[in-house]
């Protein structure tokens, strides 16, 4: 610790690009991140974009949502640094030896903002009624959910068919959003106008909702958390355009923009640590991989010597430096070194080697014609993925081309580029950045599970890939109950998919918060991006 305290923002920020520095120290290097006396009063303004279509994440995953309805509905957990579960509507929580039974004790005295209390009620109804039956993630997350008990209105206890080791990674506010029952029982869940003017039982009260302008939350006077929040309120404000975006920043206009809306080709102009701290820990929680999936339908990817010889061709190294700038670490495989349970380096690597995948090439029949081609294909890549699907893209296809094969890029609106490879399942190659969540059942198997390719469903097992003996080591992690043997499970589920490939991981990407030096938070969180700001506050201006 007093190693860290004496590192400077900007000594911690190249500290950790360069890999020397473990992510979790930065939150201690970092002004914005931690330390300092709270300081009461101001309004925080925060920039998201784009404008959220709904404000609570009940049903719904998409981030700027979740960046918004969070600071107004809760979970029953958030997330440190390590990704491992800390209280917050649930003070505490325990697992039955046979891990068929968990029993979660709420927080007493907690009140819906208008004014009827938080009972064990409300999360059991949210969780038959919302998460198991409309939550995108929650489906498989609650699947094994029998009956749900409440002896007491502070006390939740669930009842599963099998073990369901991962429930106590995903009960945040981003994939279990509790909400009131008696304001949505007996009303369709996904017309409700609450869903458009949330209460709930957060630091912060739904005031108004600007569509194309903003958002606007005010304290909550009779919060759970002691003298929380320090802010009088929070102005989230509707930027689409980025260039506008990096301008109210240096005006302050804003004082935070969340979820990496400033492109990492302005980030420069944001290095002066007496007026800015970019925040690296927000998105720890989402372990995000940007990946290359292979359509293993088409003849030429169903030879994994094809598939492996892609994986060499690709220099990660490069690609995280030119088109990353080095916000990001190259991945390894299907689990993200961020998700340190489960995380395996014990798995079979493709470094840079343009001469092994011309011979691999080779190997499965695909040799140089006389215009030097090998194959010619399509590349689809995302564009709501901003100027990084692009300049990814266009890296992938110059790399391919020094060993014989040709690319095509396509790129579309959302709706052309999900019909084509989930619908339609027209395409070569994508590129996308997917979320892993801290626990590999939940956002992991859905990309690589035979059960999960599901024509029109979107972010499921697009590549069409099915190996049975996978399928039975992912199955057996998600119910086994002692961590060991899960751990040991998921080792080897790795190890099947670095051998097999239908994804090349590329870059497990960092999600950059910006904000002014001003800004302050008591503790950081693996689910920043989520986090309620209850423990936020501003520093005054000089």
């Amino acid at each position: 610790m007093q190693r860290r305290s004496l590192l400077s923002s900007s000594a911690a920020l190249a500290a950790y690009l360069s890999g020397n520095l473990p992510l979790s120290a930065i939150a201690q290097a970092l002004p914005g991140a931690g330390g300092g006396k709270p300081v009461r009063g101001g309004v925080l303004n925060v920039a998201v974009s784009p404008e959220p279509t709904l404000l609570t994440s009940a049903f719904i995953t998409t981030m700027n949502i979740g960046m918004v309805s969070s600071k107004v509905l809760e979970g029953l957990v958030s997330y440190d640094l390590d990704l491992k579960p800390v209280p917050a509507l649930a003070t505490s929580w325990a697992t039955t030896p046979d891990g068929k039974t968990l029993t979660f004790q709420l927080r007493p005295g907690v009140k819906w903002h208008d004014g009827q209390p938080f009972t064990s009620a409300d999360v059991a109804w949210t969780l038959g009624e919302v998460w198991k039956k409309l939550h995108p993630f929650g489906r498989a997350a609650f699947a094994n959910v029998e009956k749900v008990e409440t002896p007491d209105a502070h006390t939740v206890v669930i009842h599963l068919s099998s073990p369901a080791p991962y429930i106590l990674n995903y009960i945040n506010t981003y994939g279990a959003q509790i909400l009131p029952k008696h304001l949505y029982e007996g009303k369709d869940v996904l017309t409700n106008p609450l869903n458009n003017a949330p209460v709930g039982t957060g630091p912060f009260v739904f005031k108004e909702w600007v569509k194309g302008s903003h958002v606007r939350l005010e304290r909550n006077p009779n919060y759970w958390g002691a003298n929380q929040p320090y802010l009088d309120g929070i102005v989230f404000k509707f930027i689409p355009d980025a260039a506008a975006r990096t301008v109210a920043l240096e005006a302050g206009e804003v004082d935070v923009a969340l979820g990496s809306i400033v492109p990492l080709t302005n980030l420069n102009r944001f290095q002066d640590k007496a007026k800015y701290t970019l925040n690296l820990d927000d998105g720890r929680y989402l372990s995000t991989i940007f990946l290359l999936q292979f359509n293993v339908r088409r003849p030429y990817f169903q030879d994994k010597r094809v598939r492996q010889a892609f994986a060499h061709a690709i220099d990660k190294n490069a690609l995280l430096k030119v088109v990353f700038l080095n916000y990001g670490k190259v991945a390894t495989g299907p689990v993200p070194s961020s998700v340190v349970n489960y995380y395996s380096d014990q798995v079979r690597k493709y470094p840079h080697d343009v001469k092994r995948a011309e011979a691999l090439l080779d190997e499965a029949g695909f040799k140089k014609g006389p215009d030097g081609k090998r194959l010619k294909i399509t590349l689809d890549f995302d564009g709501f993925g901003g100027p990084i699907g692009a300049r990814s893209g266009e890296f992938i296809k110059q790399s391919l081309a020094r060993v014989g094969v040709e690319v095509e890029l396509r790129s579309g609106d959302t709706a052309t580029y999900l019909r084509r490879i989930f619908t339609d399942q027209d395409y070569d190659l994508m590129t996308s950045s997917l979320h892993r969540l801290p626990d590999p059942t939940l956002g992991v198997q859905r990309l690589y599970w035979t059960d999960n390719i599901r024509k029109g469903v979107p972010w499921t097992n697009g590549s069409g890939y099915s190996n049975p003996a996978l399928d039975k080591v992912m199955e057996a992690a998600a119910v086994e109950p002692d961590e060991a043997k899960r751990r040991a499970l998921i080792v080897q589920w790795q190890q099947i998919v670095q051998e097999d490939v239908p994804l090349i991981e590329l870059i497990e990407q960092t999600w950059v918060t910006v904000q002014t030096a001003r800004y302050r938070k008591a503790s950081a969180q693996g689910d920043g991006l989520f986090a309620s700001l209850a423990d936020a506050w501003l520093e005054p201006k000089r």
